[in-house]
């Protein structure tokens, strides 16, 4: 019997001789380590979702539960040099199926489990989205923080925040309880780096002299610029640099007192019924702000040393090394909400519970307020001017003079800070 040609497991390939036929054994195909899971749940085949009381994952629908398995790591996370063997060796995808949300307002890209039928954008409030599959071709997270904080605890804690300013609205905390919070897990890069830097520069001191004019004795102050120099030696541990740019830099500064040692390895069970967002800002860009930032801080530790903060042609030459990375998931809640036609942004930290956002000002209070702080010096001063003409308007004078200027003062600390509340 004549067997089959070419065998079952070899294919034609390119041939150098014209009119020649090549076989080479079929290519064996790559197994898919980055095995994609659904979550549904064993007792009603419902789909679930991860809980932050305790970690687990439990089904809306019948109620069953399955307890968490976490090994917590922290700071013994596993972390990458900068070498690109590292970058195409680390695993690919979410590891778990997901659609992805387009935002046509703001550009935001957020990546949904696929039950969840949601058509508002959760950086902006905007319904004007379209869905997509979510690529698998980013780099998946080694490591994240798991949600601690409820969505209750969620609306309590910004309650409470928008309760600390007087300057704000006495409607607003109503409005706090009705805003949608949405829970999201951030992407960041934390870096690692030693910084040994030395450095020199003119240090100024005042000096006090005393001389001699017409038998008259006077004093002068002079600045004597000294050289100095000093040597600093700093490693920066899990510095955080955010991989999003739909959230103000200035707001998830603010909100991003995280504790890495509650790291734990990525699991796809972290994200059952919870959207996250892929990074937008890639390593080589995240580690650029991340070595500006050393740079600066270890710059200010430099002039620190110096004996006095009069400081000029300074220099510093600074190495880097023991750098690492790691790419993980933090957790956040986002929310916008709208008071009289204007939106502001907040978000909460989903470990600590701390706040950062934008709260509208009631200027009616604020200006009231500024008035009330320079009344005083202003009455005063009216009645120095009356006073005068009787001789003791001058004392009553200089009081008006010092309370205004406190008042002022406090009147434009006042309205800085009022001003800086819709910051991002």
């Amino acid at each position: 019997m004549q067997s089959q040609f070419p065998p079952s497991d070899y294919v034609q390939t390119e041939s150098a001789v014209r009119g020649i036929t090549v076989f080479k054994p079929r290519p064996q195909e790559e197994t898919n380590l980055d095995t994609v899971v659904r979550f549904v749940c064993p007792n009603c085949n419902s789909h679930t979702a991860f809980q932050a009381e305790d970690g687990g994952v439990t089904c809306s629908y019948c109620g069953y539960h399955e307890a968490p398995e976490k090994e917590v790591v922290g700071k013994g996370a596993e972390e990458f040099e900068f070498t690109v063997s590292t970058v195409e060796q680390a695993s690919h995808g979410w590891g778990l199926e997901r659609i992805e949300l387009v935002c046509r307002n703001c550009n935001a890209r957020t990546v949904l489990p696929p039950d969840k039928l949601t058509a508002t954008c959760p950086f902006c409030n905007n319904n004007q989205v379209i869905q997509a599959k979510a690529s698998q071709d980013v780099l998946r997270p080694r490591f994240l923080i798991p949600l601690k904080i409820t969505d209750e605890q969620a609306h309590a804690r910004v309650r409470e925040w928008l309760g600390t300013s007087w300057m704000t609205p006495s409607s607003l905390q109503k409005l706090a309880s009705v805003t949608e919070y949405t829970p999201i897990y951030l992407p960041y890069w934390t870096f690692d780096a030693r910084n040994i830097a030395t450095w020199k520069a003119q240090v100024g001191h005042t000096k006090t002299e005393t001389y001699w004019v017409n038998g008259q004795r006077r004093t002068r102050t002079k600045t004597v610029w000294r050289w100095e120099n000093g040597r600093v030696n700093h490693f920066y541990d899990d510095a955080l640099v955010s991989g999003t740019q739909q959230i103000s830099s200035v707001l998830v500064h603010n909100a991003q007192n995280f504790d890495t040692e509650a790291l734990v390895p990525y699991d796809p069970a972290f994200l059952a019924g919870i959207s996250a967002q892929a990074y937008e800002v890639d390593l080589q860009k995240a580690y650029d702000t991340g070595r500006e930032r050393m740079r600066a801080q270890t710059k200010q530790f430099c002039m620190d040393q110096a004996s006095t903060s009069n400081i000029r042609n300074f220099s510093m030459t600074l190495d880097f090394s023991e750098e690492s990375w790691r790419y993980v998931l933090l957790p956040f809640y986002i929310a916008t909400y709208n008071f009289q036609n204007q939106a502001f942004q907040l978000v909460v930290n989903g470990q600590t519970g701390q706040v950062a956002g934008q709260r509208p000002v009631d200027w009616t209070k604020v200006w009231l307020a500024m008035i009330a702080m320079v009344t005083p010096g202003i009455l005063l001063g009216i009645i120095a001017l009356i006073t005068l003409a009787f001789g003791i308007g001058i004392p009553i004078g200089f009081l008006a003079m010092f309370a205004l200027s406190i008042g002022g003062s406090y009147a434009l600390k006042t309205y800085r800070t009022a001003d800086a509340m819709d910051d991002v």
